[in-house]
C-alpha cells in the first residue's frame, strides 16, 4: 500500500467520523437536520433514530479505512480497500436517490475513491 492510498483512506475515514457525529451526536440541532434536507423538527424526531443507525454505518467503515491503513500490509490494504469501496458506492446511491444530494454524495466518495484509484495504479 503506497503512502498516498493510506492519506486518502485516512481522510475518508476521517470525514466519515465526522458524518457519524453529525448523523449520531449532534442530530437534534436545526443546523445539522437540515444538512440532511429535513424540513421540520417534527420529522427530524421522526427519523433521528434512522440517523443514529446510519451514523454507526458510517463509524465502522471509517474505522475500516483508518486502522486498515495504518496495519498496512496485504489484510490492511484489503480492509481498507473495501471499506473505500462501501464508502464510494454509498456516495453513488446517495446522489442516486436525491439529486439534491449531488453535493454530499461527491464529498462522500471523493476521497475513498480516490485511494481506491491510486490502489489500482
Amino acid at each position: 500500500m503506497t503512502a498516498a492510498v493510506q492519506v486518502f483512506a485516512c481522510l475518508a475515514g476521517a470525514l466519515h467520523l465526522l458524518i457519524f457525529t453529525m448523523e449520531s451526536v449532534l442530530f437534534r440541532r436545526p443546523q445539522v437536520w437540515r444538512r440532511f434536507l429535513i424540513a421540520s423538527q417534527t420529522d427530524a424526531e421522526t427519523v433521528q433514530p434512522w440517523a443514529f443507525n446510519q451514523g454507526f454505518y458510517n463509524l465502522f467503515l471509517a474505522l475500516g479505512a483508518i486502522i486498515g491503513a495504518i496495519a498496512a500490509g496485504d489484510r490492511g490494504l484489503a480492509v481498507a480497500l473495501f471499506a473505500c469501496g462501501c464508502m464510494a458506492l454509498a456516495g453513488v446511491v446517495l446522489v442516486a436517490t436525491d439529486r439534491r444530494m449531488l453535493r454530499g454524495g461527491v464529498t462522500q466518495a471523493a476521497f475513498p475513491l480516490i485511494a481506491l484509484v491510486l490502489a489500482a495504479l
